[in-house]
């Protein structure tokens, strides 16, 4: 095991243009709950996969965008962990291209400049024609509608049923296609399509570096496993390779 994290820490030493794909492992040490974690207090009789999707919000639109502003909430009390920062340090020494299933806004709090946030963003808004909202919805119990054409504003988050954004499946293609090596963090490599990023940039015979606790699908394909908490294992991996003369 010893002799695999020094390989993998030599590997992200050299390794001067780096791929970050993250998912809600990385969240889970600042409280964040994962979309699939039980629902809590007024919510615990819903289950999320009935409240994000477009058929649940032409149902009750009141409904979904008082669970998002729930979420939101809790997002907003959350503060990014030391793997966020351990990422923005990795930012200041190499070119990295962070590829984020996560819709929460903790990479960019942590420091992290070039984030690409292939499910959405919690906090952006846009009405149901694909206007974006900006004005200010905290504290809105129902959603307001567009001031360009009326329709009703949703989340700017990816629902089930929906496509990802071409624009971020575009960056997130190029950043695969230019990486030396990627890092994979806390993604359980179930989430299609954004698993198949990982799966590409194995495919292009890179080094790929999975840091998770436990084995997932795409374990067998990785060149190195790192098993541990990715708040833990982020800081020291990616400390030591920053301090080495191959960097």
């Amino acid at each position: 095991m010893l002799a695999a994290y020094e390989r993998a820490t030599a590997a992200l030493a050299k390794a001067q243009n780096v791929l970050v794909l993250t998912g809600a492992g990385i969240s889970a040490a600042s409280d964040v709950p994962t979309f699939r974690d039980a629902q809590t207090g007024l919510w615990a009789k819903y289950r999320a996969e009935d409240l994000a999707t477009p058929e649940a919000f032409a149902r009750d639109p009141n409904l979904v965008w008082q669970w998002y502003q729930w979420r939101r909430q809790l997002v907003r009390e959350a503060q990014p962990n030391a793997g966020h920062y351990a990422l923005a340090s990795l930012a200041q020494a190499k070119a990295v291209s962070l590829v984020t299933q996560n819709v929460d806004d903790l990479h960019q709090r942590g420091g992290s400049p070039d984030v690409i946030a292939v499910h959405g963003a919690l906090f952006d808004n846009h009405c149901l024609n694909g206007h974006a909202y900006q004005a200010e919805t905290d504290g809105l119990e129902s959603p307001p509608e567009c001031a360009q054409c009326g329709a009703l504003v949703r989340p700017g988050v990816v629902w089930f049923g929906e496509s990802l954004p071409e624009h971020a499946l575009q960056r997130a293609d190029s950043a695969v296609r230019m990486a030396e090596l990627a890092l994979v963090v806390g993604t359980s490599s179930l989430v299609w399509p954004a698993a198949g990023f990982a799966e590409s940039a194995a495919a292009r015979g890179i080094p790929v570096i999975e840091v998770n606790p436990q084995a997932t699908p795409f374990s067998p394909q990785a060149t190195y496993h790192v098993r541990g908490l990715a708040e833990q294992v982020l800081p020291a991996l990616i400390g030591t390779a920053l301090e080495s003369p191959t960097t």
